[in-house]
């Protein structure tokens, strides 16, 4: 037996309004090679560029962020989110 999931149009709709409105508010928020990066970012590491879009949204709306994004200052932020590296060996048997 396979199920068909059940599709909400209302629901998909909401949430593709919500994404194009995010994609709106990151590109006032980031000058465009802030925004590759970023877009770049989200091909190698998605989990990661969607905390710092989520990020960048938040602070934004609470007012901390006043003018646009450069791309230096968004390698800055991305530094703050660096995941660390595991360092393995590999032992030859």
């Amino acid at each position: 037996m396979s199920e068909i999931p059940d599709h909400n149009p209302n629901a998909e709709k909401a949430k593709h309004e919500a994404k194009a409105m995010k994609e709106n508010v990151l590109k006032m928020l980031l000058t465009s090679e802030a925004r590759q990066r970023l877009n770049n970012l989200k091909m190698v590491k998605p989990d990661v560029a969607s905390m710092v879009e989520n990020q960048l949204i938040q602070s934004a709306t609470s007012g901390q962020i006043k003018h646009t994004i450069t791309d230096d200052e968004l390698k800055n932020i991305l530094s703050s989110f660096k995941t660390e590296k595991r360092d393995f060996k590999m032992r030859w048997v």
